[in-house]
């Protein structure tokens, strides 16, 4: 890093005069000073370029759209985001997290994206961000943070997604395997972002392709997140700390809804430990904490939650039932049910419908008519067991406790129900795959549908898979997905309630 300096007249005259004296440059009081500065400076220009120099460098995949087009598809996102949104639409919130997310957002490489920031009125742990700079914080998220620097972490990781382009070169990556490639080229004109949103299903929902990153998408925020807390004089630890944090809460049976659109990569905390050693370090009088965070997060903490009425009106429901309409919004009051397979709670609400070990949990008017006389899931869940023939390499596959090796069978098995799935929907697609998951202490399979919903529209189809004595047990939890977000809260808590029966 070079660094130029400009002599004042007068430094520079006591400069000349010296060197037409004896030969001797004599520095004055005015000559010292500068020296001094001079070195400081020197040291402080070399202590950032080492920094640099050993930081890990990223850079955005991928893409076919243009950085406009990135803040044309957020702007159109976010806006379909809010009206399903509890959100939180307090001025004070949102004006301190638009100072913190600037100021971090001002270290971010690359595109100068408008980013904004915006608090959701959801207890829940999460957050999360669109292209083009809409990023929103839940106000879990600040009431779950002990420092503004844990706060800024889970802000920076955000604004590194958009940054590094993620929900844009996974939306290229879809609609390049849908489109010929003799067309791509002239797809992205200027009108053209509602129209590939639309063939991709990439509006706001739980299953988007916009929202949905890969464990090295997640890894790769998590470091440049680090690099931007650090280049903003905060504690770049406190990125790890807050994982830390919420990894131990959703080891003790909380569901933490951030993992469920951030899949956690490997060793994630060690990863953001080894990128802060790279940057040598916090710095000298980094920050921690804030008076302001502090204040804030004791006003949110004051706050009411989300009533059911703004909860019900994000998502476009009522409570009326009965065919034809909206189902009941589920109970918070959660009750048992238990078969040969598996005991699991749901809201009491709901209704179980069970034909041999299968069992279908739905609300009233959950289940409705698929047009050829027949009942249909549309919101709620369905429990049972599949049975696979073979694996990959034509073997017979056998469950765990008949020297199967487990993974092989939950991998191989998981391949061939969704195969079924997709034979009898034409329509079907898997939006994210296979990702690890606990269910009741052991192994399982996470997988993320699509589909045509027998209430019009499209629907989310989140599948669980486990290995079971009998085969391959697996849960199916489904709504439209427009309001899967509403219903993901219900499904995780009966999610984390299931005891399998061995």
């Amino acid at each position: 890093m070079l660094t130029r300096f400009k002599l004042s007249s007068m430094e520079g005259r006591i400069a000349r005069n010296d060197l037409r004296g004896s030969g001797t440059v004599r520095f004055g009081p005015i000559g010292h000073r500068l020296r001094q500065a001079l070195a400081v400076l020197t040291t402080l220009a070399l202590l950032s370029s080492l920094a640099w120099a050993d930081r890990t460098l990223l850079k955005p995949g991928w893409n076919m759209f243009s950085a406009q087009q990135d803040v044309e598809m957020g702007q159109q996102v976010s806006q379909d985001a809010e009206r399903q949104l509890p959100m939180l639409n307090n001025s004070r919130v949102d004006n301190y997290l638009n100072d913190l997310g600037r100021r971090l957002a001002a270290k971010a490489p690359g595109e100068k994206y408008p980013y904004r920031f915006k608090a959701v009125n959801d207890r829940a742990i999460n957050a999360f961000a669109l292209p083009g700079g809409p990023v929103y914080i839940n106000r879990g998220v600040i009431e779950a943070a002990d420092s503004e620097a844990q706060l800024a972490g889970v802000m920076a990781h955000e604004t590194a997604h958009v940054a590094l382009r993620h929900g844009t070169n996974q939306a290229s990556k879809a609609y390049a395997a849908q489109a010929p490639l003799s067309i791509l080229g002239g797809i992205l004109g200027s009108n053209s972002v509602g129209a590939v949103l639309a063939q991709l299903g990439a509006g706001f929902a739980v299953n988007s392709i916009l929202l949905k990153y890969s464990r090295t998408a997640e890894s790769q925020a998590d470091i440049m997140g680090t690099q931007i807390l650090y280049d903003s004089g905060y504690d770049p630890r406190a990125m790890a700390q807050f994982f830390e944090k919420i990894q131990a809460q959703d080891r003790g049976g909380r569901s933490i809804e951030f993992f469920s659109n951030h899949p956690n990569p490997d060793n994630r905390i060690g990863r953001v430990n080894e990128e802060v050693s790279k940057l040598g370090g916090p710095q000298r009088g980094y920050s921690t904490d804030s008076t302001e965070f502090q204040e804030i997060k004791r006003y949110v903490q004051s706050l009411p939650a989300a009533s059911r009425a703004q909860q019900m009106q994000s998502t476009n429901r009522n409570d009326t039932g009965g065919p034809g309409s909206p189902p009941q919004w589920p109970s918070e009051r959660f009750v048992s049910f238990q078969n040969s397979l598996l005991r699991l709670d749901h809201p009491d609400n709901w209704q179980a419908y069970t034909q041999g070990d299968a069992v279908t949990i739905a609300p009233r008017g959950g289940l409705v008519e698929d047009g050829k006389g027949n009942q249909a899931l549309a919101y709620g869940v369905i429990v049972n067991i599949f049975d696979p023939h073979s694996n990959r390499y034509n073997q017979q596959l056998q469950p765990r406790g008949y020297g199967q090796d487990s993974s092989i069978f939950l991998e191989d098995a998981t391949d061939q129900l969704v195969q079924e799935f997709r034979q009898s929907n034409r329509n079907m697609r898997v939006v994210r795959s296979q990702e690890s998951i606990s269910v009741t202490g052991e192994r399982a399979l996470s997988t993320y549908l699509s589909n045509d919903s027998p209430s019009g529209g499209r629907e989310t189809n989140w599948l669980i898979t486990v290995d079971h004595p009998e085969g391959l047990l697996f849960l199916v939890f489904t709504a439209p997905e427009r309001e899967f977000q509403g219903y993901e809260s219900v499904f995780r808590q009966m999610l984390y309630s299931v005891r399998i029966n061995r």
